[in-house]
């Protein structure tokens, strides 16, 4: 039987530190919505799960892992079901309105009999997460993450077919290129061995590393130089592995997998900023963010950090967000949107922590330095 994480208390200084600035960092979000300004780097090229699908996952015949239907959205400017896992806006896109954009760029998929516009040619950026997909090939059944890169590549082709090779690979040196996955690996693996020892964890993980490290040697060739991972959260809480576990805790051994996977990632990442010229990055913890919420729900304006608004059965997380399944009206102090996924407030909010934030929240640097840096 599963056993019911209890997240330890965050030392005093720490809770002083996240509940004084969190606050403030949603103030800053609210100020960065309001102004339409020019990118602050000239393209955000987004790859991942559905954690940052806007929407690719609409022209996948066949899938079922789809958003873009009600009551998805309803909070997305006039209440339109895009493709997003979420009530409003997801991280990325709150990370790309911090960049100075709209929203996150389109979705490849959307875009490809679109040709008119410099967005639809890849100049400002495009979206290829797919959600489903993980770290690992064999992850489900959308687009790979291998995929999502080879989609990428056409892109760039297609920009160097606008704009000289040397033009291409400054432009795209300066670009963002952000990464949101393995949750979804983790939850496969999770159903085919539930309770592993220390060393099957350990394989599992570096197995998972490995594999990334191949996808940031492939962006890197291709002429990727920022590279921003948002790193994955604690989904042993989320309402979905919640409604499997008798005492409707948090499963643990998620959450454990989830701590391995990003400690070894951010490992991976200095080891490759050390190796690969002029690469640069920061690691955005969604897991530090959550966890924070679940700690201290009042005091960052949440109410509900156990059940999702939308969905059906235990903790609302035994099915997904369906036009039939009922719905939260206080959507903002709800910490899951559906079984598996945040609510537009909780993106919003790990998404000025992520960009704005101290170390406990990106590291080496945020999200904001890694877009301002000039070197």
């Amino acid at each position: 039987m599963a056993s019911t994480t209890r997240v330890p208390p965050l030392p005093l200084h720490h809770r002083h530190h996240l509940l004084l600035h969190l606050p403030l960092l949603v103030t800053a979000a609210v100020l960065a919505l309001g102004g339409a300004e020019a990118g602050k780097v000239p393209a955000i090229y987004v790859f991942g799960d559905s954690t940052a699908d806007v929407g690719n996952n609409n022209y996948l015949q066949g899938s079922n892992a789809k958003a873009n239907f009600p009551h998805n959205g309803i909070d997305f400017p006039f209440s339109r079901p895009t493709g997003r896992f979420s009530n409003g806006y997801n991280g990325i896109d709150f990370l790309a309105i911090h960049m100075g954009f709209r929203r996150s760029p389109p979705s490849f998929l959307s875009l490809t009999n679109k040709t008119n516009h410099q967005i639809f040619k890849g100049l400002k950026g495009v979206n290829f997460a797919s959600g489903g997909s993980g770290i690992l090939d064999s992850t489900g059944s959308t687009v790979t993450m291998t995929k999502q890169i080879q989609y990428f590549s056409t892109i760039r082709s297609s920009i160097m077919t606008q704009i000289a090779t040397e033009t291409t690979y400054h432009l795209l040196s300066r670009s963002i290129f952000l990464i949101s996955s393995g949750g979804n690996d983790i939850f496969a693996y999770f159903t085919k061995n539930n309770s592993p020892n220390t060393t099957e964890k350990d394989q599992f993980v570096a197995t998972l590393v490995s594999q990334y490290e191949n996808h940031l040697k492939a962006l890197y060739t291709l002429g990727a130089r920022k590279v921003g991972i948002v790193d994955v959260p604690p989904i042993g809480c989320c309402p979905y592995p919640r409604s499997l576990n008798p005492t409707g805790g948090c499963l643990d051994i998620l959450n454990e997998l989830s701590l391995g996977l990003n400690k070894a990632v951010r490992s991976l990442m200095l080891h490759l900023s050390s190796t690969l010229e002029g690469m640069k990055y920061s690691v955005g913890s969604s897991y530090e963010v959550v966890s924070g919420i679940i700690r201290n729900p009042e005091a960052l304006g949440f109410k509900e950090i156990k059940t999702a608004c939308c969905g059906a059965g235990k903790f609302n997380g035994q099915s997904g967000c369906t036009p039939n399944a009922t719905y939260c009206s206080e959507r903002h102090r709800f910490l899951f949107w559906d079984l598996l996924h945040p609510t537009h407030a909780t993106s919003k909010l790990a998404g000025s922590a992520i960009y704005y934030g101290s170390q406990q929240f990106a590291s080496p640097i945020n999200f904001r330095q890694l877009v301002e840096d000039e070197n």
